[in-house]
Order: C-alpha cells, then sequence, then structure tokens
C-alpha cells in the first residue's frame, strides 16, 4: 500500500485535534480516574498501588484514548481535505455526517433495545458529537491543508 493514498494533513492539526479529543475524552472518563486517585490514597506504598489493577486500567483507558484521539483527529483532518471543505457550515455538516455514521446506531440501540437511562445516553452523545462535529468544526477553524494552495 503507498502512502499518496492517505491526504496529507498538517501535523500541527493533528497534535491540536488530538488535545481537543483527548480533552473531551477524558471530561468522560474522569469518573474512573477519580476512583482511581482515591485508591491510589488509600494504598500503603507507591508499589503497592502501581501493581494493583486500576492503576493498569487507568493507564490502559489513558492510552487509548491518546491512540484513539491523534487517529481521529487524523481522519476528520483528512476527511476536510479529501471533500474540500473550507466553511464552518460545511465543516458541521461534515461531523453531523461522521456523528451518524459511527454513533447514532450505538445510542438508539442503547435506547431501544437495551433500555439504558435516558441521561446517561444523553452525556455520552453530547460527548460525541463534541468530538465529532466540535473537531471538524475545529479543525476548519485551525486549517487542516499542508498548503493552502493546493484546493
Amino acid at each position: 500500500m503507498s502512502l499518496h493514498y492517505l491526504p496529507p494533513v498538517k501535523p500541527s492539526a493533528i497534535a491540536l485535534g488530538t488535545i481537543f479529543n483527548h480533552g473531551v475524552e477524558l471530561a468522560v472518563l474522569s469518573p474512573l480516574f477519580g476512583q482511581t486517585y482515591q485508591r491510589a490514597k488509600l494504598a500503603n506504598t507507591k508499589e503497592e498501588f502501581i501493581r494493583s489493577q486500576e492503576a493498569s486500567g487507568a493507564a490502559v483507558a489513558w492510552g487509548t484514548s491518546l491512540v484513539g484521539s491523534a487517529l481521529q483527529a487524523y481522519g476528520v483532518g483528512a476527511l476536510i481535505n479529501a471533500t474540500g471543505t473550507l466553511s464552518y457550515k460545511g465543516a458541521a455538516y461534515l461531523g453531523s455526517l461522521i456523528f451518524l455514521a459511527t454513533s447514532a446506531p450505538t445510542y438508539l440501540n442503547q435506547l431501544f433495545t437495551e433500555k439504558r437511562a435516558v441521561d446517561t445516553i444523553a452525556v455520552s452523545a453530547v460527548a460525541k458529537v463534541v468530538e465529532t462535529l466540535g473537531l471538524s468544526v475545529f479543525l476548519t477553524w485551525w486549517g487542516t491543508r499542508t498548503n493552502p494552495f493546493d484546493a
């Protein structure tokens, strides 16, 4: 596979998009990290906590969130470039389509099939909308093209 098929995205856009998305993910994962912090304070020694299940679970959640945020930032930036999106309105449409394609089926399933609580679904859905629609508008504002004169 040649890398020429992958659209170039400005590295600073990937870095800032990663920070943007990772911040949203950390807001969603903060209860997990809060519980882990409380367990760390209760542990007798630092070594005991480091070997604990909570510490490894939190580290894995943080690492996968960071990598996933970077991949999502690149993917959204590449879609912005590939579609030629230049306006905030176009970015909002693109982000909405990304949300509908990737997350809406999950939330409908949770709501109607699994009968989960509406408030927990709503919090997760709002976070995902910020991740998709917010990220696409943010990256459009920042700019994703490596050479802006290449339309």
